[in-house]
């Protein structure tokens, strides 16, 4: 039986995922010349060429692509297994959830809740952007992450991506408005926004475009608890979900003036494929939206329009 020589793919996947020789060959701190002498070693036991060059890129031959799919799942393993043994039977109850930094706490502290709840559990949860937080997802550092925008495809990467929930967007401010009008009285308005990799704010922009909406964009901000302060401490509108603010709309310190039409944010959970996924997941991510909504929901503001 022919039998594969496990380090030499390494080099060819470490390669692969790169797309660089020599960017490839300081990070594992081999020389260039033993790194594609190694990969010409497999591509010998293989039978193919691995890689094609493009000017001055290196890219996966047919069979390359066929290998690099292979190599993933063998070193996904690997990983897994390491992961599985380290965390022992005395951690094998703690749930690691990636969070990513911008995503609504109040959604967050929901959808984690039923975990808390549980007396043998117990919970790690890592706040970064998506990307990071992804490369540890893979890399089975993580069992799970939530995000507010889907992950784009990625050659090597099999996410399993779900949406979970999502929810209206609306307009609020600290003045008191006896009405509000959209798209009317929002014309020639000072707004706070979301950052412009926000889905929710292309969206926004394009219903802008729809309606010949022009406002005056004074804040674009990411983070979502930011937002409220501003929101907050200014007399600006902000266009968030009212979940964000949910206790100063409570209060009377902001005020909800209008349910953006057609405009919601979602909410993703994302996995990998996994031998021993951790017991709590399924759970998670099979509840209803409603009942992950609920712990968010804020009251319905007197005279809110």
């Amino acid at each position: 039986m022919d039998r594969l020589n496990y380090h030499h793919l390494h080099y060819f996947w470490a390669v692969a995922r790169d797309g660089n020789l020599t960017r490839t060959a300081r990070q594992l701190r081999v020389s260039q010349s033993a790194l594609s002498a190694q990969i010409r070693q497999l591509e010998d036991e293989l039978g193919a060429p691995l890689f094609v060059r493009e000017g001055r890129r290196l890219a996966l031959s047919e069979a390359g692509r066929v290998a690099l799919g292979y190599a993933d799942d063998i070193f996904a393993a690997g990983s897994e297994l390491v992961s599985t043994i380290k965390r022992g039977r005395t951690t094998q109850h703690v749930l690691r959830v990636g969070a990513v930094a911008t995503l609504s706490r109040n959604f967050q502290e929901s959808f984690i809740k039923p975990v808390l709840d549980q007396p043998d559990a117990r919970l790690s949860l890592q706040s970064g952007n998506l990307e990071a937080l992804l490369r540890d997802l893979s890399d089975h550092a993580l069992d799970i992450v939530l995000a507010n925008r889907a992950p784009q495809r990625a050659p090597g990467r099999s996410w399993r991506c779900r949406r979970v929930a999502s929810q209206v967007l609306s307009l609020v401010g600290r003045k008191r408005r006896a009405s509000f009008r959209f798209p009317d009285d929002l014309r020639g308005e000072a707004m706070i926004v979301p950052g412009v990799e926000s889905e929710v704010r292309a969206e926004f922009e394009a219903l802008c475009e729809q309606l010949d909406l022009r406002v005056k964009i004074v804040a674009e901000v990411d983070d979502m608890a930011t937002m409220r302060l501003l929101a907050r401490d200014t007399g600006l509108i902000a266009l968030l979900p009212s979940v964000v603010v949910r206790d100063e709309l409570s209060s009377r310190v902001l005020h909800e003036y209008c349910v953006v039409p057609g405009l919601r944010e979602n909410f993703f959970a994302i996995t990998v494929a996994r031998h021993y996924q951790h017991p709590v997941l399924r759970a998670l991510l099979t509840r209803d939206e409603g009942d992950i909504l609920a712990m968010g929901r804020a009251p319905a503001p007197r005279g809110a329009s």
